[in-house]
């Protein structure tokens, strides 16, 4: 009995403790007011230097005191492996081609005649052939031949068919040419296909200019079928040209339709307007260029694509 009537008292004497405590706590709180603030910063600026420490590791770990992973670790993907990107083929048929020579169906720079050429149907087709064959009569009668005679029977007709033959670019289409013949292998170095033999006519007097086109690009991971550059640039020699505006017209084509880096196109000819007649030098010769992209804001790499090709001969 003399124990639980002690109880109490312990009660009691604890309680007071308690208070005691809780007096002198609230006491220490009321001596420094700005107290939990100053926890508060404290914890602020120490999470603070935590994460300013991650950051720095992080960096050291991206730098150059990265630790090098095994191989075996991650498969390495060949980029080859990567599906090339679809373009948009109703944007492109529905909207003109940006670039000044394709057109957007392919074709370049058509006069009115050239669609009705490329659309005709057979009998419109022998009708052109007819109407031309006449022209070549009347062209003989004018120079002073009889366009009757033996030899020259059949000249009209022949002569048709072979300038509808010399302008058949006319009929061409640039996509179909290509023929989606382009392929992703992530290369990013000059490709050049050099001395593709081409045949025109000049504009201006309708008689060859015959020389050698040299074709190259930095492929921007994609490559064309190299078959298809020296296409190109058949379709357009075969029509009405000047070298300038030809040699222009194959490298915006390339550009427009591959989205390399760069492209260039140099061309070298002889022109028979000016070895059959005018000033008559048989020697001379013609060399245009034309520089897109990378290669012509890099004069390096210009003058690697010249060394190349052959134009920096000593």
């Amino acid at each position: 009995m003399v124990q639980f009537a002690n109880l109490p008292s312990k009660s009691k004497d604890s309680d007071s403790g308690n208070a005691v405590k809780m007096t002198s706590s609230n006491s220490s709180d009321q001596e420094t007011p700005n107290g939990s603030t100053r926890d508060a910063a404290e914890e602020g600026h120490t999470k603070k230097r935590k994460r300013k420490h991650k950051s720095e590791k992080g960096s050291k770990l991206n730098g150059s005191h990265a630790k090098r992973r095994h191989s075996v670790s991650k498969p390495a993907r060949d980029p080859r492996d990567e599906a090339s990107p679809v373009r948009p083929q109703k944007e492109i048929a529905g909207t003109r081609s940006p670039s000044p020579v394709i057109d957007f169906d392919g074709l370049s720079r058509p006069s009115l005649g050239t669609r009705e050429r490329k659309e005709e149907t057979p009998e419109q087709a022998e009708a052109r052939l007819q109407k031309l064959a006449g022209a070549v009569r009347t062209i003989l009668e004018c120079v002073g031949e009889d366009p009757d005679r033996e030899g020259l029977l059949g000249t009209p007709e022949r002569y048709a068919k072979a300038m509808l033959f010399f302008t058949k670019g006319y009929q061409e289409n640039v996509k179909d040419i290509v023929n989606d013949a382009i392929f992703h292998e992530g290369h990013n170095e000059l490709v050049i296909v050099k001395d593709i033999e081409v045949f025109s006519l000049c504009e201006h007097h309708m008689v060859p200019f015959t020389g050698k086109m040299h074709i190259g690009y930095i492929p921007n991971r994609d490559v064309i079928g190299i078959s298809k550059l020296p296409r190109i640039a058949d379709m357009f020699s075969r029509r009405l040209q000047i070298q300038e505006r030809l040699t222009k017209d194959v490298a915006h084509a390339v550009m427009e339709i591959l989205k390399p880096q760069g492209v260039a196109v140099v061309m070298e000819s002889s022109h028979l307007c000016m070895v059959m007649r005018g000033v008559e030098k048989t020697s001379a010769t013609t060399i245009t260029s034309c520089v897109l992209g990378c290669i012509e804001k890099r004069e390096k790499t210009r003058n690697e694509f010249f060394s190349l090709v052959g134009l920096n001969r000593r």
